[in-house]
Order: structure tokens, then C-alpha cells, then sequence
């Protein structure tokens, strides 16, 4: 795709080694909507671009054809990046778009596992930005407990964050959720920056409960 003289100064501002999110969000902030320049961002395939991309979207022209086809173009960049894409996106539009939000509950079995992420942080986001939850708890283990040892890094870090989110915020399930973590063993161990939780599940738990107690 030809770039714009307004998207190619954009892409040379945010192809330098400096960039950080916070400028980005500046610019976000600055433009607000804009479609067709997100649109141009994105296609030069380059991350922060296309960070910016995702701040400046119209989440009423995402498509389940176009959501998909982003997901698909996510999955070239590194997996630090592909995080970050992904979250940015659930958080700055997906998350804000009824119909997406909607499309977002049917991904789990999904064959992207970008997709997959956005379904288990999704129901993650359900519970901790104090929302009741929707009451799906009880399916939602059943799915973890089989799948969650062998899913891929991306897919399997969403998951143990939804099992916290459900073992924090709701009680009846949390001894089962800290059995869980127990069992897998995940992220036992890993070093976490001070005044960060520690993803390790019954850590989480204990730790996030005692702060709301």
C-alpha cells in the first residue's frame, strides 16, 4: 500500500530504536479515530505503527473478517510483540464494541491462538475490572483443567490469568483454582519485578485476596 505524505511522517517518527508507549498513546490521544491512516499504519507491517494502529481504529469498521485477518498479521511479529499487539487491541477495541465483545466469547477453541489469547483474557477482564461475572466459572475450569498444561505460552499465560481472576473474585472456586495451580506448577518459582504479583496461581490468589480483605 502507497502511503500517505500524513502516514509516512507518522512511520518515520515511530521507526526508531526511542519510541515508547507513552508517545504513542500521545499520538492516540492526538488523532483519536481515524481509520484509513490505522489502516495505512498497519499495513506497513512494523510494530509500533501498527500499536498506534490499534489505538486509532474505528471499532465499528472491525469486521469478524478483518479481526481475524489482524490476529493472522499478529502472529509474524516476535512474542513480546505479539502480547502487547494483542492486549492493546482487546483493550483499546475489542473490549469497547458490544458485537465484538460478543464475537470475542466464541474464540475459545479458535484455531489462532491470538484468538484463543483474546477469548481467556477476555474472561479474565470480565472479573477483575468489577464486573459480576457472567456465570460461565464452573465451564471455564473444566476447559482449563484439560487444556491448559499444553497450551502454547501465549494461550497458556491467559488462561492461568482468567484462573486467577476466577479464584480471586470468586470464593466458591477457590480452593479449586489454587489446586490447579498446585498440580501444573506454573510460573512457580519465576522472578517478578517488586510490587508485582507473581503469576504462580495460589501466590495470586493469596496475595490479591489479602489486599481486598
Amino acid at each position: 500500500m502507497a502511503l500517505s505524505a500524513r502516514a509516512e511522517k507518522l512511520v518515520a517518527e515511530l521507526t526508531h530504536a526511542n519510541v515508547k508507549l507513552g508517545d504513542l498513546k500521545k499520538h492516540g490521544s492526538e488523532i483519536k479515530k481515524d481509520h484509513d491512516l490505522a489502516t495505512e499504519l498497519w499495513s506497513t507491517g512494523n510494530y509500533y505503527p501498527r500499536l498506534l494502529a490499534i489505538l486509532i481504529f474505528d471499532n465499528k469498521l472491525l469486521s469478524e473478517e478483518l479481526t481475524n485477518q489482524l490476529a493472522s498479521d499478529i502472529l509474524q511479529h516476535s512474542a513480546d510483540e505479539r502480547n502487547q499487539l494483542t492486549d492493546w487491541l482487546l483493550a483499546n477495541q475489542l473490549s469497547k464494541n458490544k458485537k465484538l465483545a460478543s464475537l470475542m466469547t466464541t474464540w475459545e477453541k479458535n484455531p489462532s491462538p491470538i484468538l484463543r489469547r483474546l477469548f481467556w483474557y477476555h474472561q479474565a477482564r470480565l472479573r477483575w475490572v468489577g464486573q459480576t461475572p457472567p456465570g460461565n466459572s464452573a465451564a471455564l475450569l473444566d476447559s482449563l483443567e484439560k487444556g491448559m498444561a499444553n497450551a502454547e505460552p501465549e494461550v497458556q499465560w491467559a488462561m492461568n490469568f482468567c484462573a486467577c481472576q476466577i479464584g480471586v473474585h470468586e470464593p466458591t472456586f477457590r480452593s479449586r483454582c489454587i489446586k490447579l495451580g498446585e498440580k501444573l506448577g506454573l510460573y512457580k518459582g519465576d522472578h517478578v519485578a517488586k510490587n508485582c504479583t507473581p503469576s504462580y496461581l495460589p501466590e495470586f490468589i493469596r496475595i490479591e485476596v489479602a489486599k481486598r480483605a
